[in-house]
C-alpha cells in the first residue's frame, strides 16, 4: 500500500509543479499569478483541478 500512496504523491507533486510553471508563463497579472500559485500550493489536488478548469492559460 505504501508504494501506491507514494506514487499518488509523486503524481500530485508533478501536476502541481507543472501547473505552477504554466501559471508563471501565463499573461495573468502578478497578483493573479501569486493567487493561483498559493491556491495550488495550499490545496494541491483541488487547487490543481480548479486551475485546470478556470486558471490562466499559458501565453502562446
Amino acid at each position: 500500500m505504501g508504494n501506491v500512496n507514494g506514487l499518488w504523491g509523486l503524481i500530485v507533486l508533478v501536476a502541481d509543479v507543472w501547473a505552477i510553471v504554466n501559471i508563471f508563463q501565463s499573461r495573468a497579472s502578478t497578483g493573479a499569478k501569486v493567487g493561483w500559485t498559493v491556491l495550488v500550493i495550499l490545496l494541491p489536488v483541488l487547487g490543481f483541478i480548479i486551475w485546470l478548469i478556470a486558471g490562466p492559460k499559458t501565453a502562446k
